[in-house]
């Protein structure tokens, strides 16, 4: 008797700023901002990542300032 393939459903991402209740995601927060971009500089989309919508705004915002005044890189110097 051959064996029957199950579905596997995979788990819901959750938040991690929700669970460590954030209320705003700050730009100065370099440490957070880091995790949230690729090693390319790109910006990690909300469905890999699964921070809610609220929060992937504030993270996308932080990090477009953070760029801007030189906190964090626009890409990483080991990719030029």
């Amino acid at each position: 008797m051959p064996k029957k393939k199950t579905a596997r459903v995979p788990r819901r991402k959750v938040c991690k700023l929700c669970l460590d209740r954030v209320e705003r995601v700050d730009y100065k927060d370099e440490k957070r901002l880091m995790r949230a971009i690729t090693d390319r500089g790109k910006i990690v989309p909300r469905r890999i990542s699964g921070n809610c919508s609220r929060h992937q705004a504030q993270i996308t915002r932080a990090v477009k300032r953070a760029r801007a005044l030189a906190l964090i890189p626009f890409v990483n110097d080991s990719y030029r």
